[in-house]
């Protein structure tokens, strides 16, 4: 449609001034002009090789089935198996929107690149699960013929997370979210307690593994956690769970280029711009408590070009807002939450940018190569950064040898995941506000929103609980465990 526009606009006035001669005739360079103009004309009838009078290969395309928009990690992830998924090969097309290809100032790679289990939630523990077999078999599921095999150097040196007296209970509940079975036996706070009061002269041991999502986790009283990192001042710290396999932390950059180079490979199409608006159709239905909705249908998405005026209408069946921090603005603009306060209509999407710094600093006499990744009671964190005595962490030490931010793509409603269709704009699918594990759940979130779109419900993991509707409903998923 526009290349098509701009071929004949471009044509005509070429042609209408060859035509339109002056009374002297035509000269040599006119004559010449005329020329190749004519075989610019031949090249673009049929048997013609093809030879546009203008570049237009910025573009995307002018229809595509679905229509991505964020290419970080998620983005990229739904894309992958979308054409994993698909059946036969090559029946959807799918372009991805980002508006900076260089992701010089993307999330994710921004990130510490931290994987875990240790949640409060089942969902968001299977989708870790996942996600780490999926880096551990990376190869398996991104290889391209003839490209180097991604090594995206998983270090598995496990999360731990620490809790003073206040927070003690809450990871106790989230051991008995984990495993429930906990609720029948007595209080592990209090069998630590009675620990430390026990004889001192046995080797302290881990105290109990938790299993019921496959996590593999164990819980430490502060003599337990001294043995094991006599490093760690253990003043404040009532309790610790810590990571005994499938946690660490990963080199975000390969995933990201890793998924990027296989969609390619995959026939994926990408376009650098910004999605600036959606045409869209509207139609009146009656709920069964005889209650009329209006449904909203996307039918192009006009994408702006970079460092331009240009734009370009996408004719697209399907939309995906994997746009992270900012996919609540491209929400609104689908006019969702624009109707009346307190309806579904009104219901906004709750995610928001939220600001998040990471330091990098040298200390010759930190920990070593066991050092896992941690978080202490003030929710302050910081890994280990190669081999040198270097760390990153997310809060300043004395001395910083570098820092940076990202943006977390904070849902301010209960700080957990928005997964699969909205229920009025009903081919808008979401895929972002996990608050900060978007990342690590970037391989299995894919995958869920790529099971909804092709098969219309979720198949190996169950997020039902993380539809949009619980944002109008009021039903909090809340995830107790963000770092």
């Amino acid at each position: 449609m526009f290349r098509g526009a701009l071929w004949l606009l471009a044509g005509r006035g070429c042609v209408g001034r060859g035509l339109s001669t002056r009374s002297g005739g035509s000269t040599p360079d006119w004559t010449e002009k005329v020329s190749e103009i004519k075989k610019k004309i031949q090249s673009a009838l049929p048997g013609g090789a093809w030879d546009p009078l203008y570049d237009t290969s910025h573009l995307p395309p002018e229809h595509s089935d679905v229509v991505i928009v964020g290419g970080g990690v998620l983005g990229l992830s739904v894309a992958y198996w979308l054409k994993r998924l698909e059946k036969p090969r090559g029946a959807i097309r799918v372009l991805v929107v980002d508006r900076d290809h260089t992701y010089s100032r993307a999330s994710t790679g921004l990130s510490v690149g931290g994987i875990r289990q240790q949640f409060s939630l089942p969902e968001n523990i299977q989708l870790s699960l996942f996600s780490v077999d999926f880096l551990r078999n990376i190869n398996e599921y991104l290889a391209v013929v003839d490209d180097p095999p991604l090594d995206v150097q998983f270090n598995p040196s496990g999360y731990l997370l620490l809790a003073s007296e206040k927070g003690a209970a809450i990871m106790e509940n989230n051991v008995k979210v984990q495993r429930p079975d906990m609720a029948a036996l007595p209080s592990v706070i209090t069998m630590v307690s009675q620990e430390q009061e026990s004889a001192t002269d046995r080797s302290p041991s881990l105290t109990r593994d938790i299993r019921q999502e496959g996590a593999k986790v164990c819980l430490m009283s502060p003599e337990q956690l001294q043995n094991k990192f006599p490093w760690i001042n253990t003043d404040g710290v009532a309790l610790a769970s810590y990571g005994l396999e499938g946690e660490g932390w990963f080199d975000p950059w390969c995933l990201l280029q890793g998924l990027r180079r296989k969609i390619q490979s995959l026939g994926v199409f990408f376009c650098q711009g910004e999605v600036t608006r959606f045409s869209t159709s509207s139609s009146r239905m009656q709920t069964s408590g005889g209650k009329e909705m209006t449904l909203k249908r996307i039918h192009e998405v006009h994408v702006k070009m970079d460092h331009s005026l240009e734009y370009q209408p996408v004719e697209c069946a399907l939309v995906i807002n994997a746009a992270g921090a900012w996919s609540g603005q491209v929400a609104e603009l689908a006019g969702i939450g624009k109707g009346p306060p307190g309806t579904l209509e009104g219901t906004k999407l709750p995610v928001e940018p939220r600001k998040r710094y990471v330091y990098f600093w040298h200390c010759p006499e930190g920990p070593g190569l066991e050092t896992p990744f941690m978080a202490d009671t003030s929710g302050a964190y910081f890994r280990r950064e190669g081999l040198g005595h270097n760390y990153l962490g997310g809060c300043s030490p004395t001395e910083v040898r570098s820092a940076w931010a990202g943006y977390y793509d904070y849902n301010t409603f209960d700080q957990n995941g928005v997964v699969g269709p909205h229920p009025l704009v009903v081919n808008m699918y979401f895929a972002t506000g996990f608050s900060g594990h978007g990342l690590q759940q970037a391989p299995a979130v894919g995958r869920a929103v790529a099971e909804m779109v092709l098969k219309g419900q979720f198949q190996t993991i169950d997020l039902s609980s993380l539809l949009f509707s619980r944002f109008y409903l009021g039903e909090k998923v809340e995830e107790r465990n963000i770092i």
